[in-house]
């Protein structure tokens, strides 16, 4: 799309636009409406890439241009004035027409954001880039895995590398010396009782931990909710979590993958990525082929980059690794164990150097999340960093 701004005649040069005007006589702007295509085809043309030429181009090559416009000596000066007038009005007005599209266009972007449709939030984010509006948006199309080592992710500065996949028993730990410690007092109190019940009260509630103990070990998973819970005891939680989820955030944004909400709040940890169509297209038939494989891997594990470059030991890999092995597993064509080992590494790697590359439209991202803003304003924080 080419259009007037306020630093030139679009994206076209001004050279190439001056090449243009000497051979044709007229300077053609495409803009956005036939309306705003009529105000500046009009007498000032000439002038306006004059104006262009001024400054771009030869004195011969202006001498020729002004000879064969017909522009006297004297008219000159008078000339390269109403020029940049009119330069300055229409680069004016192009702008606030640019201004308007761009908040039509985030207005469509929260519509489809609301209606969770990843394609229509691409379309409308593809349609603020023409507008020079989310330039970072799908900036990283391209990219391609690699053979990684361990020891690249320590030099890009990971910390504990080599535990990074290996999940924090943190609040296991906060869970289970809770429910030892809240029976164990009861229990105590409850021997105080009379007759009978001071011996059958505490040793039923004491029976409390052996329960949890054997069901945790026979099914972890039944506990997990109650275990999640026991994060917002720790002070860096919510630090921890808006490292975590800014990372797939402003990762997906980078890499082109459409984001239709997420949410930072406890046990509802995520940023939402997949609708309808893009699940249906990772668990047809067909898989997952490397590209979407290599954009989606770096997304996914951009939250454990994220805390492994912050912290010693990082929190919220489990989901994240498993929501990787889902991937892993739809790929076309398969990939061996060691294949996937150095995909996940790769993926850690780059994600990471994403975040290291983009610090401040990451920094801004975490406030803008904090803050609980929309998506398209969380988007407006990182083009604005």
């Amino acid at each position: 799309m080419e259009y007037v701004t306020s630093k030139g005649l679009g994206v076209h040069s001004a050279v190439e636009v001056f090449k243009s005007a000497v051979s044709s006589h007229l300077l053609s702007f495409n803009t956005h409406n036939s309306a705003m295509l009529n105000t500046y085809h009009h007498q000032h043309n000439i002038g306006l890439v004059l104006t262009q030429a001024l400054d771009l181009s030869s004195l011969r090559s202006r001498r020729k241009l002004y000879k064969k416009w017909g522009v006297s000596k004297q008219s000159r000066p008078h000339v390269k004035v109403a020029a940049t007038d009119e330069l300055g009005s229409a680069a004016a007005a192009v702008k606030e027409e640019e201004s308007q599209l761009g908040e039509d266009m985030f207005k469509t972007l929260d519509a489809a954001v609301s209606a969770k449709d990843a394609e229509g939030v691409k379309v409308a984010l593809d349609k603020l880039r023409e507008l020079g509006q989310t330039k970072l948006w799908s900036s990283i199309p391209n990219i391609t895995r690699r053979n990684t080592f361990i020891r690249e992710l320590t030099t890009m500065g990971i910390k504990n590398a080599e535990e990074l996949a290996i999940p924090s028993v943190r609040n296991d730990a906060a869970f289970l010396g809770t429910v030892v410690g809240v029976t164990s007092f009861v229990a105590v109190v409850a021997g105080q009782l009379p007759g009978d019940w001071g011996f059958f009260v505490p040793y039923l509630v004491g029976s409390l931990s052996l329960v949890v103990l054997a069901v945790g070990s026979v099914a972890p998973g039944l506990f997990q909710v109650a275990i999640n819970s026991f994060s917002g005891l720790f002070s860096d939680y919510q630090e921890r979590t808006l490292c975590h989820e800014a990372a797939h955030f402003l990762t997906a944004y980078l890499v082109g993958v459409p984001i239709v909400g997420y949410s930072v709040d406890l046990g509802k940890e995520h940023v939402n990525l997949l609708d309808e169509a893009l699940q249906k297209r990772i668990y047809s038939a067909g898989g997952l082929d490397s590209a979407l494989l290599d954009r989606l891997a770096v997304v996914s594990m951009a939250g454990l980059a994220a805390e492994g470059l912050k912290y010693d030991k990082a929190m919220g890999q489990s989901a994240d690794l498993f929501s990787l092995q889902r991937l892993l597993n739809r790929s076309k064509p398969p990939l061996s164990s060691q294949q996937q080992q150095n995909l996940t590494r790769w993926a850690v790697l780059y994600a990471g150097s994403l975040l290291k590359t983009n610090t401040k439209a990451y920094d801004a991202l975490q406030v803008a999340m904090s803050k609980r803003l929309s998506v398209s304003d969380c988007i407006k924080a990182i083009e604005q960093a």
